[in-house]
């Protein structure tokens, strides 16, 4: 397990490195390697286990029974998942967590908080509060994201938090064209085509994963 991910995860922030080895010990942490598609968790379980991804990255996805699927978020290296669940251990997950590519998750026992002394398990719980709370943030940057009716308003609501987030208009976002597609809750080939006419209408450049926002003032289409 490498500890250095974890030393620079908001978790273990304010801890050292004997420390961080100490509450491993002590959350009883165990480290499992997943393929791309393979399932961690599906809706329905239940689990008082906080997730660390220490390499690769998972889809937050919510699968219905008819097949349709919409990616809540993507995790990647150094953030966490299953705080809210890991908190709640009576309550069953209502989304479910894949294998985006190849990946190594670090599982830490939430059970185990009570056997820590009172300072240690405070200063856990004010950094828990924080990953909480940026998983809120992001949560609520997705319905403005898909609250456009119109495809390209969904592409350019998501186009612009990145830009912010990223302090560039040029940059790399974490979706492939299919991710991205189920993200935005639209079809992936409505999405191309709708790409393809933002590009001809001189509005972005985009391959692949890159982008570049050509222009800031658009009219929905």
């Amino acid at each position: 397990m490498d500890i250095s991910v974890l030393h620079n995860s908001i978790l273990f922030k304010g801890f050292d490195d004997t420390e961080i080895s100490e509450l491993l010990k002590a959350l009883n942490a165990t480290e499992k390697k997943y393929n791309k598609g393979e399932m961690i968790f599906s809706s329905g379980e239940i689990t008082d286990k906080l997730c660390f991804v220490t390499a690769g990255g998972v889809t937050i996805e919510s699968n219905d029974m008819w097949g349709n699927r919409t990616i809540l978020n993507l995790v990647g290296k150094g953030q966490f998942f299953t705080e809210s669940y890991a908190l709640l251990p009576d309550v069953p997950m209502l989304v479910d967590v894949c294998a985006a590519e190849d990946c190594s998750i670090v599982f830490l026992s939430m059970k185990s908080l009570a056997d820590l002394n009172d300072t240690i398990r405070a200063r856990l719980l004010a950094n828990l509060l924080t990953i909480t709370t940026r998983k809120n943030l992001h949560l609520s940057s997705r319905s403005f994201h898909t609250a456009p009716r119109q495809v390209r308003g969904r592409i350019m609501a998501y186009l612009n938090t990145v830009s912010v987030q990223k302090h560039s208009r040029e940059f790399d976002i974490p979706f492939d064209r299919q991710q991205l597609a189920d993200y935005l809750n639209v079809e992936r080939s409505v999405l191309s085509n709708e790409l393809s006419k933002m590009q001809r209408d001189g509005l972005i450049r985009c391959r692949k994963n890159h982008f570049e926002i050509i222009t800031v003032t658009y009219l929905p289409g």
